[in-house]
């Protein structure tokens, strides 16, 4: 990372597009740069510098980070589109109870008690596990941005409305931030262009008196210029 640059790290089904959209719009002498890390990395990669932000799910070892929550992600089941959970629109934690589960490596969640029947075999990955899913080995339990990230068309999901959902946070090293750190936070929060730190204070806003001045300054000096006696007069008829 150079000094007039930002890295962003950000973890599968991350979604950082419309930050870095108003970034480049707002800074275009200033690249950001995307770096994809995977959930296991994330808050390492910001602690050791490779990020200077990170897009990350708890929980998470966040250990010298500071964070700001952004939103809750829907927890989901991916079946078979032709499995019989499909029939309805959305399922409870108790539809799965008899139901084989995967279990990848990587999963994200945390869930003590999720339900099904877990898989001897777990998949390396979130990905190989959607493979898995797709040649009828199981279900899988993951957050909503997952099952669209690996979506295929012979794969649906449907949420689960009493699963815990997936907290997904934005973070940074702990203490005082570089200015370009902060302008990144000013955009996450939605803070507007000319109200970004940094930036110019406006002009204090002026008393009555001295509007009161003012308004006299200007008709003494409108009154000045229709006394002029360098203008020409016109002459009567």
């Amino acid at each position: 990372m150079t000094a007039l640059s930002l890295t962003l790290g950000y973890v599968p089904g991350g979604t950082p597009a419309k930050w870095a959209r108003i970034w480049a719009e707002r800074h275009r002498e200033v690249p950001l740069h995307l770096h994809a890390v995977t959930a296991a990395d994330a808050a390492a990669a910001v602690r050791a510098g490779t990020v200077d932000v990170a897009l990350l799910r708890l929980p998470a070892d966040t250990s010298g980070l500071a964070v700001i929550p952004l939103y809750e992600e829907t927890t989901v089941v991916v079946v078979p589109t032709d499995h019989l959970l499909t029939a309805v629109d959305a399922i409870t934690a108790a539809d799965l109870d008899d139901e084989p589960v995967l279990l990848p490596l990587d999963d994200v969640l945390s869930w003590a008690e999720a339900p099904g029947v877990p898989v001897d075999h777990r998949p390396e990955t979130t990905e190989d596990a959607i493979e898995l899913v797709a040649a009828g080995m199981g279900a899988l339990i993951v957050p909503q941005s997952l099952a669209r990230l690996y979506h295929r068309k012979d794969l649906t999901y449907r949420p689960i409305t009493d699963a815990p959902t997936c907290p997904v946070v934005l973070a940074f090293p702990e203490g005082q931030q570089p200015e370009l750190v902060e302008e990144f936070i000013g955009i996450v929060r939605g803070r507007k262009p000319d109200s970004s730190r940094g930036r110019a204070e406006s002009a204090p806003k002026r008393t009555a008196r001295e509007k009161t001045l003012a308004k006299q300054a200007a008709r003494a000096a409108a009154g000045k210029v229709a006394r002029d006696p360098g203008r020409p007069k016109r002459g009567r008829r």
